[in-house]
């Protein structure tokens, strides 16, 4: 049986880790921490694509392994767009309680709940290929959190795809239909 090609994620986020691993089994995803890389990344990208390019280029590069980097976020149609690049970092102390309290509180009396999960997913090998992806989800911000699963803003978003809120959707159910699944779903198409 043949070794599994390691892909660096470029990544400190268990969750993330996790997830991404489910959904590439062929091969064998290990967060940037385990490799013994520490720097602070600074992504001052304006866009999903440039932070995600800015993170895969610098732990490729670090490590001299091919990785994989996500940008993602949650884009709301009543607040033009916002969190969007923002999203982990909305409420100015990346913590996803305080993230989801402000977006409740900004989008309190709005009608139009429209919302998408965006992702965009860049592979960077050292040797300057990059391949990038990019997914969506569609839903709304719900009026109230619900649910205990996922992390982020799944439990304030309702999923069209799913009729169902993410924050009671089993990981399972998720994964098929998340802005990251079809990211790397489309991602996956590119690297064969």
């Amino acid at each position: 049986m043949s070794e599994k090609q390691r892909i660096v994620l470029a990544s400190g986020n268990a969750h993330k880790i996790k997830e991404i691993a489910q959904m590439l089994p062929e091969f064998e995803v290990v967060g940037y921490k385990e490799l013994g890389f520490n720097e602070e990344i600074v992504e001052d990208g304006s866009t999903f694509y440039e932070n995600a390019l800015i993170k895969a280029k610098t732990v490729s590069l670090a490590l001299n392994l091919p990785a994989l980097a996500d940008d993602s976020g949650i884009c709301v149609d009543a607040l033009d767009g916002q969190p969007g690049i923002f999203s982990a970092r909305y409420a100015g102390d990346g913590v996803d309680a305080h993230n989801n309290a402000l977006l409740l509180e900004n989008m309190k009396g709005v009608k139009n709940r429209k919302a998408k999960f965006v992702c965009c997913m860049v592979f960077y090998k050292p040797d300057g290929t990059i391949i990038t992806a990019t997914g969506e989800t569609h839903g709304e911000i719900m009026q109230s959190e619900q649910g205990e699963n996922g992390f982020g803003y799944d439990p304030l978003f309702f999923s069209y795809d799913l009729k169902k809120c993410l924050g009671v959707a089993t990981d399972k159910e998720k994964n098929t239909i998340s802005h990251r699944f079809r990211a790397i779903d489309a991602l996956k198409d590119k690297l064969k």
